[in-house]
């Protein structure tokens, strides 16, 4: 078993450039990691589990590697037709990349999730399977040892090796540079696949819909992560402005399943809605580096996750 801490030395070494995706139970720090590696927010982050619904891929540029990070949805045991399409989309993503990062916090035992996605990565021959452990400021040196031994039999148990197991802690910024370093050398050589400067190929919109759901879902209780879907009508450059004091104004319905969940988003007077207007607007001005008007809606689509033409209709 290889647990790596030391950093190692940069060489001359051919250009890499290629895939990694997370994968993880709901809620095991892959968007945060995500986000730690880029430097930037790319991947929404929230406490509600099951929250990223879009492959966000986060870029590091690097003198000596591009590495493309693809965020999936967590997989579970699926309970509607938007379960199973989520679950799909993770096995492709699998298939297409060149290194599997599992995520497994280390303040949380192995149980029965991690063991579905254990024995499903075991299926996958021939991508080398890095196990990150998470969240490591969470626990002490004693618990974060049980949890590595218990990873590596994991893969013991299930027949494959790990090409690596490292601790990280995307929140205090441990080892998340050395984990980018270790797995650089199991990409391909090649150039840089996108333009210097490029964080993510999401279209903005999409990226400006999923700051907008983020902020709609905090503090929101936890029946309703699965329940908002956002999506951005239009985005228009404001005509009567000034060249150097440009605006973007933006029209955005925040969807839900039943009516009775309304007044959760909207809030006693608007007052909820408000909030997220204010939050989501802050951070589509910090990406996008200008200023903003943001006019939100929300809207009834009844019972959107299992009917296929209104997922069609909200981009899944």
């Amino acid at each position: 078993m290889s647990v790596r801490t030391e950093s190692s030395e940069p060489s001359e070494a051919p250009h890499r450039a290629g895939f990694a995706c997370f994968v993880g139970r709901p809620n095991a720090g892959k968007s945060t990691l995500t986000n730690a590696l880029v430097g930037q927010k790319v991947a929404i982050t929230a406490n509600q589990p099951q929250t990223t619904r879009h492959t966000v891929r986060g870029i590091v540029h690097r003198p000596d590697a591009q590495l493309i990070l693809v965020d999936t949805p967590g997989l579970h045991k699926p309970r509607t037709l938007l379960g199973e399409r989520l679950n799909d989309v993770v096995r492709t993503t699998w298939a297409e990349v060149d290194v599997i990062g599992f995520c497994l916090p280390a303040n949380e035992k192995l149980g029965p999730g991690d063991r579905f996605i254990a024995k499903e990565l075991a299926t996958i021959k021939k991508t080398p399977k890095i196990a990150v452990v998470t969240k490591t400021d969470l626990v002490d040196s004693k618990t974060l040892a049980e949890q590595l031994i218990a990873i590596d039999q994991l893969g013991k148990e299930l027949g494959f090796e790990w090409a690596q197991i490292v601790p990280v802690s995307a929140v205090g910024d441990k080892q998340v540079q050395l984990l980018a370093d270790l797995i650089v050398p199991m990409l391909p050589k090649s150039p840089p696949l996108y333009p210097e400067g490029d964080l993510t190929d999401e279209p903005e919109q999409v990226m400006v819909a999923e700051l907008i759901r983020e902020a709609a879902l905090e503090g929101v209780r936890d029946e309703l992560p699965h329940s908002i879907a956002v999506v951005v009508e239009e985005m228009l450059p404001r005509e009567d402005r000034p060249a150097d004091k440009p605006m973007l104004d933006i029209h955005a319905n925040v969807y839900i399943e039943r009516p009775s969940q309304k007044g959760i988003i909207i809030g006693p007077k608007g007052k909820r809605l408000k909030e997220v207007g204010i939050k989501s607007r802050q951070q589509i001005e910090a990406l996008l580096g200008t200023p903003v008007f943001l006019d939100l809606h929300v809207k009834v689509a009844k019972d959107w996750q299992r009917d296929p033409k209104q997922l069609r209709k909200l981009g899944f």
